[in-house]
């Protein structure tokens, strides 16, 4: 990677893969775009890109000389259950200009999967690299969906694709975004701000989680790898920790040990909960390109804690 277009980059991930990929890569060596203007510089290139829009997201690459696309503009799983037709539109007809630039202009090609693109019947502890996928949320459709024509451009094109199946994702820069995981980082708000927190996610719910700096080294390591090693090109499992709610919870009361928890189970976003593994296997990427995650649970805790106290204040400050 010398030259990479990122789309959705104001989003969960985008917001800091940018970051990433500019300290690794270079400033004027990543373009971020988004369907809508940052409301502070991205500190590089920036330019407005619908993803629906392929003409302008072709000229936008073909201008910028770029080598890679990530494609990380997509609706997440709870908004998209509310808007069911218009996450479909989005998330494949994005996926699909996304895949045919860079089948148009050469480019080696990421774009995430998810642990939604596995359903009630996927095996739930060890979830295997390869097994049943039938999920039952629209998100989870588009995953599939998706992880299938990333394959299909590979073997039909030849097209460098490449992707990883992200568990929750929790961020001490990125605010929750519609996703069924982010109570994962609400909860670190609101143990700071209030001292207790109301989840939407029931009592001994686990799912899989990562922090975002293992997410973010996990991009770039597969986008480095080797071609020659990868037995699969997309959709690698990838884990850091599973817990539920209440170990969260215990986790925190070791840095603040008045915080409270209690629970308003949202029955949507339980439904979508329970739909995914416990925990997943994640062997195929460690042996294919090194996966490797450094964040566990306490780790994580204390390094949100510590960041999110500074950033608290410093918006607090500010306003």
């Amino acid at each position: 990677m010398k030259k990479i277009i990122v789309t959705g980059a104001l989003g969960q991930i985008g917001s800091e893969l940018i970051a990433k990929l500019r300290s690794e890569y270079g400033t004027d060596n990543v373009l971020a775009t988004d369907i809508r203007r940052p409301q502070s510089p991205t500190g590089g290139p920036f330019e407005i890109l619908d993803v629906t829009d392929a003409k302008r997201m072709h000229e936008l690459a073909k201008a910028f000389g770029a080598d890679t696309m990530m494609h990380m503009a997509a609706l997440l799983s709870a908004t998209a259950e509310e808007q069911p037709l218009f996450a479909w539109n989005l998330n494949m007809g994005g996926l699909v200009n996304a895949l045919e630039v860079s089948r148009e202009l050469n480019l080696q090609f990421f774009t995430p999967s998810s642990i939604g693109a596995f359903g009630p019947s996927t095996p739930k502890k060890g979830t295997p690299q390869d097994t049943l996928q039938r999920p039952t949320t629209m998100y989870g459709v588009n995953k599939v969906a998706g992880e299938l024509l990333c394959d299909y451009y590979f073997h039909k094109f030849g097209l460098d694709t490449r992707g990883v199946r992200f568990p929750g994702l929790i961020s001490n820069v990125a605010k929750p975004g519609g996703g069924t995981t982010d109570y994962a980082v609400d909860i670190y708000y609101k143990a700071i701000e209030e001292g207790k927190y109301t989840s939407y996610i029931a009592e001994g719910t686990y799912m899989d989680m990562m922090y975002m700096p293992d997410a973010l080294q996990a991009i770039v390591d597969l986008m480095e790898a080797d071609p020659a090693k990868l037995v699969h090109r997309n959709a690698f499992n990838v884990t850091a920790m599973s817990f539920e709610p209440s170990e969260i919870a215990a986790s925190i009361r070791k840095h603040i040990p008045t915080f409270e928890i209690d629970y308003a189970v949202d029955p949507v976003r339980q439904a979508i909960a329970e739909s995914w593994p416990d925990a997943i296997d994640a062997s195929a990427a460690m042996t294919e390109w090194g996966f490797k995650a450094e964040y566990d649970l306490d780790k994580m805790t204390e390094d949100m804690l510590a960041e999110l106290k500074v950033k608290l204040k410093r918006e607090s400050e500010a306003s």
